[in-house]
């Protein structure tokens, strides 16, 4: 593994530790009423959509380019915010380790 998958998957773990903890405590309804509870909380709340909305843009096009599905990223970003782009980077950077290895020769 290379440094760059190894920080996605650890930053992964570690948002998804913190989520599932706040859904635990408060719910996925819980989460946005607490994102619009007031104004501070809601320049928040638009800051990460605007950047959801920004990696969504991302995704689309660096699909595009590899000629790749990126539809179950979009899903996921718009309903579970910043999983969505976590998992994608994850994915790429997968496919790009496994392209990069030589393939053995026989014979």
């Amino acid at each position: 593994m290379n440094w760059k998958l190894i920080t996605l998957v650890l930053v992964l773990l570690g948002f998804s530790a913190l989520s599932a903890y706040s859904m635990v405590q408060v719910g996925y309804l819980g989460i946005w009423k607490a994102g619009m509870a007031n104004p501070g909380a809601l320049q928040i709340l638009a800051d990460v959509v605007i950047v959801c909305c920004l990696a969504i843009a991302w995704m689309v096009r660096d699909a595009r380019h590899r000629g790749v599905a990126v539809w179950p990223y979009v899903l996921i970003t718009l309903t579970a915010g910043s999983f969505g782009p976590l998992l994608y980077l994850i994915r790429r950077e997968w496919v790009t380790r496994d392209a990069s290895r030589p393939v053995p020769q026989y014979g």
